[in-house]
């Protein structure tokens, strides 16, 4: 089952559409009443998610944010009603990709708000009224505390009413309690919502920009009195470490009980690095210690941090060209004046029990390697965000491949460490017909449209404060020179600062751009990749980037210079100008952190970002810019020998050793499916008898063999049955069925037939594949029948003999079982399968237990299996253009509950398979749904499963485009709605 682009099926959708949405009510009142059964009666009865009444709340775990309920139902909706009493800027920033899109459809929607408090934020206000379909007005009777949201659409209204004010807080992070129902026009409920919401509005006031000019005035001397007044929190007396940091210095503490005398602690920018030496240092409490930067700046940062956390039990001075302490007990220092000989030849070897190197990823310049061979201290500790490396130096060696403690991005969200970012993806403008790439020409870097669009962008999406304090990251040193020089004449003060420009320069920048005063101020520095690390400007409250992502580890330095959390901003803007760059997969790579190459796991983080990231930040893409990142993701081949290299090394760098297969998985790195499945290499082994010189592991052709087809068929951990059984053959367990049975129910609960039997037994003698499958690995026979017994095959256990064999079989099993239990062991209903996990046709016939495999063409959509009554049906949800009439099918979801799909072509309605479909329930058949979201990808094969569905309704037989052959639309029942997410990546 596929699309089909035909005009008959299409005006066949739409009158189903109209007939069940639009014009015939009772269907959908019937959808309330279920809907409302599952809500407020009994959970355990399906009915349509979409309608189902439930709580909002803000868990990212979840996949749970108030926003993103808001977002999605702004975008079904055909009119919405908004009254709520505090709006802030932050609030409507993560609102704004959407607004921007209901204005353009001409969706019009009215928000009602107050100046109760005075909490509403002028900036908000006035944004809002830059929206031509948004009507605003203000209550200002008597204190107004409602928060509601009202969705219309053509028979039917939405309505989330609850906590949720429109701020970035309440939308993303609080804990906040918000009802979702859904409604007839006629039920009470929405009546008396509705109707309360028009007696508001009646008695409120038009927003205007008069009105917002007065009230500014008034906010702003609130809010200069709330900040005067401000109660202290109990927090700001005593100076602790959070639970991260307590969490590093655990881990440095059994570094050295182990006997250990260095530490490598990777923090990700804007995290408290300093701090948490600070606190470290305290725990250590050495007679003497050294903290060693690049700039005198820092050193003097560093210094009012630790005294911070050591008030005056520690004496502290400064190191440098302007200081000269040196009888202090914490000395901070920089690298230029430590490395000079008359300095360093100033103390003893042995003169401090504890050196930390900051930005340590450096540490490969010979002033770094000067200090760090003089100086023998009881304990090194290197700090750094980045020490994946472009270099040849390994910083991983330097500190023994002793990794302290490790937060990246996504857990530095988590535990509200840094500053939260809004992030928005915006395509970037077509010069004289052509599409911005890493090859355009420099004029169209520069071109006058080019500077407009980018201006207009920077504007809409602003800042937060009173002044924009921005970095811009350019392709290249001209374009940053030749910006700042436009902008300069478009009235804007910024500079250029390239790697040419003295040390002195960057400084005097970067106290202009940080200045609150408007006066002699920067708005934006312009530059290339000097500020990608090892800088520190709290207050940049916009990040602009104007260049193609090339690295998610650039990408991520870049974005971090907005990050670190300042009194002076509540978030930070980052607009990213997305181009036709090859590479723009690596956006969401960068952005979550996942480095697996899924492809389906990247493009759903498109969609969905927004719903998982952690904290009030925020993920946004334009339509185009989707677009454009889809294809880039749909191009690339994740299977590629040389990213596998790249990743491999990557990994190897930091352990110090070749990985094992667990280490992948242990330090997120490139899943080893996408080694199995690469055609020319198909297991670990093999990559490694190929690319590593340090293995020297010799297997012969069989054992490879075998090795290969547990890679490639077993290791997934799609189901354990398989592993299981030869996890016993490796014990030299006898009664191999008998204890596989017994494992299986008391272990993980699996219930054993004849029929899951007879599958293993074909899956183990090679009797399952079809095709080319069988052919290829008609070696690997692993259990055989003897005296009505199977046991493992003399062959296979011959392997035993090579101990490396045995090893990786070992190491095989147990990670395909972890994957198991991680990722497939919670089971729907009596299947093998997980909800929302994904599955390859092979996958499909093996864990549905059928007696031989089937390629995909001879499945061609669905397939009944007469043995194991079971009825699998594919859709490929989303096909490419040029295919064949005959075979180009249109399936449709018409809610999380309910899916139009066409049989295979030349059926009618009295076909057997189409009667089969509608006959399961009566005849016992299972039938269940695997969806493909993949445009013609190359690379994963796999559909998502969304459990157990039945037709319902009647058939309808119609003739296929541009063909004489007929074929039959068929309604399914969705037993358990699809997921809200996955529904909307699917159906986007």
């Amino acid at each position: 089952m596929s699309i089909l682009k035909s005009n008959n099926l299409k005006d066949s959708l739409s009158s189903l559409n109209v007939k069940s949405i639009k014009e015939n009510n009772f269907t959908l009142k019937e959808e309330l009443l279920k809907a409302s059964e599952t809500g407020l009666i009994n959970s355990r009865v399906d009915s349509n998610l979409a309608l189902t009444p439930k709580l909002i709340i803000n868990d990212y775990s979840k996949g749970s944010k108030v926003l993103n309920e808001i977002i999605y139902e702004l975008n079904k909706c055909e009119e919405f009603f908004i009254s709520v009493a505090f709006i802030t800027n932050s609030g409507i920033l993560p609102l704004l990709e959407t607004l921007k899109t209901l204005n353009k459809k001409g969706i019009k929607g009215k928000i009602l708000t107050t100046d109760y408090l005075n909490f509403s934020e002028p900036k908000a206000l006035k944004k809002l009224l830059e929206f031509s379909n948004i009507e605003v007005r203000v209550y200002n009777k008597e204190n107004f505390h409602t928060k509601g949201y009202i969705f219309k659409h053509s028979n039917h209204y939405k309505l989330i009413v609850g906590s949720s004010n429109l701020t970035q807080t309440a939308l993303t992070k609080n804990k906040e309690w918000n009802l979702k129902v859904s409604s007839l026009e006629e039920g009470l409920l929405t009546e008396n919502v509705v109707c309360e919401f028009n007696t508001l509005w009646n008695d409120a006031n038009d927003l205007t920009l008069d009105w917002i000019n007065t009230y500014e005035n008034i906010y702003r001397k609130q809010l200069e009195y709330t900040k005067k007044t401000t109660i202290p929190s109990i927090a700001q007396y005593k100076l602790r470490p959070n639970k991260m940091q307590v969490a590093a210095i655990e881990s440095l503490n059994k570094l050295r009980e182990s006997g250990e005398h260095k530490g490598l602690l990777i923090s990700a920018t804007g995290t408290g690095k300093t701090y948490l030496s600070a606190f470290e240092l305290r725990n250590y409490n050495p007679k003497k210690a050294l903290f060693v930067v690049h700039r005198e700046q820092i050193a003097r940062q560093a210094l009012e941090s630790y005294k911070n956390v050591f008030g005056d039990t520690k004496s502290m001075g400064i190191l440098s060209g302007n200081s000269k302490d040196l009888n202090k007990e914490i000395i901070f220092s920089t690298i230029q004046t430590l490395s000079k000989d008359k300095i360093l030849n100033s103390f003893s070897n042995d003169e401090f029990d504890y050196i930390i190197i900051d930005e340590v990823h450096k540490a490969g310049a010979n002033t770094y390697q000067k200090i760090v061979n003089y100086f023998n201290p009881d304990f090194l500790l290197g700090m750094t965000a980045t020490p994946e490396r472009s270099d040849d130096f390994d910083i991983f060696k330097m500190f023994n491949y002793n990794i302290a403690y490790e937060i990246r991005l996504k857990q530095a969200l988590e535990e509200d460490l840094l500053c939260p970012f809004h992030y928005f993806a915006i395509s970037d403008i077509t010069v004289d017909g052509a599409q911005l790439n890493e090859k355009s020409d420099f004029k169209f870097l520069v071109a006058h449209e080019r500077i407009n669009y980018i201006i207009d962008k920077i504007n809409f999406y602003g800042y937060c404060g009173d002044r924009v304090k921005g970095l811009v990251f350019c392709s290249n040193k001209n374009e940053a020179i030749t910006l700042s020089n436009i902008f300069n004449s478009r009235g804007y003060n910024t500079v250029a600062l390239t790697g040419d420009n003295t040390q002195e320069e960057r400084n005097t920048a970067i106290e202009k751009l940080e200045q609150d005063e408007k006066n002699n101020s920067l708005d934006y520095i312009f530059t290339v990749d000097i500020f990608n690390e090892g800088v520190d400007i709290p207050s940049v409250n916009q990040v602009v980037m104007l260049r193609p992502t090339e690295s998610s580890i650039v990408f991520i330095q870049q974005l971090g210079r907005g990050l670190r959390k300042n009194k002076s901003k509540e978030y930070v803007v980052i607009i990213d100008f997305v181009g036709n760059y090859d590479k723009n997969f690596l956006i969401p790579i960068a952005l979550s952190g996942d480095r697996t190459f899924n492809k389906d796991t990247l493009r759903k983080y498109v969609l969905e970002g927004s719903r998982i990231i952690p904290g009030c930040s925020t993920i946004n893409f334009d339509e185009i810019s989707k677009k454009k990142i889809f294809e880039s993701i749909d191009v690339a081949n994740f299977n590629d020998i040389k990213l596998i290299k790249e990743s491999y090394k990557s990994l190897k760098q930091k352990l110090g050793k070749i990985p094992t297969l667990y280490d992948f998985d242990k330090y997120e790195a490139i899943d080893p499916l996408r080694i199995f499945d690469n055609k020319n290499l198909g297991s670990y082994h093999i990559f490694l008898k190929k690319y590593e010189k340090d293995y020297n592991v010799q297997l012969n052709d069989t054992e490879e063999l075998f090795i290969e087809f547990i890679s490639k068929k077993l290791a997934s951990g799609k189901r354990p049955h398989e592993l299981l059984l030869l996890k016993s053959i490796l014990k030299n367990e006898t009664n191999l069925i008998d204890n596989l049975i017994v494992t299986l129910k008391d272990t993980y609960n699996i219930n054993f037939n004849n029929i899951t039997k007879t599958n293993i037994i074909n899956i183990l003698t090679n009797e399952f594949p079809t095709g080319t499958g069988r052919k290829t690995y008609s070696k690997c026979i692993f259990i055989e029948k003897t005296d009505n017994e199977y046991v493992a095959s003399k062959e296979f256990l011959s392997l035993f003999k090579n101990v490396f064999f045995k090893d990786m079989l070992y190491e095989l099993i147990d990670f395909g079982l972890r994957r198991y239990s991680k990722n497939y062991s919670n089971s729907y209903k009596d299947t093998c399968f997980q909800l929302y996990q994904k599955y390859t046709y092979e996958d499909v016939c093996r864990l549905l237990e059928w007696e031989k495999g089937e390629v995909a063409l001879n499945i061609g959509g669905y397939k009944f299996d007469k043995t194991t009554k079971t009825y699998p049906v594919f859709i490929n949800y989303d096909k490419h253009d040029g295919i064949d009439d005959s075979i180009n099918y249109e399936d449709k979801f018409i809610s999380e509950s309910k899916l139009i799909a066409i049989s295979k072509s030349g059926r009618t309605t009295s076909s057997d398979d189409v009667v089969q479909a509608y006959n399961a329930y009566k005849d016992n058949v299972k039938m269940y749904l695997f969806v493909r979201k993949n445009k013609d990808d190359k690379i994963s094969k796999e559909f998502y499963f969304l459990g157990s569905i039945r037709a319902i309704g009647n058939p309808n037989q119609f003739i296929m485009k541009n063909t004489n052959k007929t074929a039959v639309e068929i309604e399914y029942q969705l037993l358990t709605p699809v997921r809200s997410d996955i529904y909307e990546y699917i159906t986007y």
